[in-house]
């Protein structure tokens, strides 16, 4: 018996460095929620983004993800700052404004102008492709 190493490739370590999300995603499995993680978070953080979690679990955890205010809705400030982050800052405060609103009146089931959960959850099932980019390969 011995340990068992986990080696990662450059690729790998430069896709987590150069991923929009990386503090938020220590924030929400970390148990103090400011990004410091325990060996148990950062087991957490892998489990969830294993490519076996099953597809709720990972609209949870992707939902707490862009829910910046955890206030357990995805409103528009949310929307704003996920879209931000994964365009790096590359639209126009109106492109911004027009996806938010576009984002929002597909998603938002019930009108109240913020996706919550069950929300989230019916717009990912509409998504095939949800499974297979959130996830971390190791």
């Amino acid at each position: 018996m011995g340990n068992k190493q986990t080696i990662f490739t450059s690729q790998q370590l430069d896709a987590y460095q150069d991923n929009p999300f990386r503090q938020r995603i220590a924030e929400v499995f970390s148990e103090d929620g400011e990004g410091n993680m325990t060996l148990d978070d950062f087991l957490d953080m892998f489990s969830v983004l294993s490519e076996m979690a099953p597809r709720d679990l990972k609209a949870y955890y992707a939902f707490k993800i862009y829910d910046f205010n955890n206030d357990d809705f995805i409103c528009k400030s949310d929307l704003e700052k996920t879209l931000n982050k994964l365009t790096r800052n590359e639209l126009t405060e109106d492109e911004v404004r027009m996806v938010c609103e576009k984002v929002i009146d597909e998603a938002d089931l019930d009108n109240d102008g913020r996706l919550s959960l069950e929300d989230f959850q019916h717009m990912i099932v509409r998504a095939p492709d949800f499974l297979s980019t959130f996830h971390i390969r190791i």
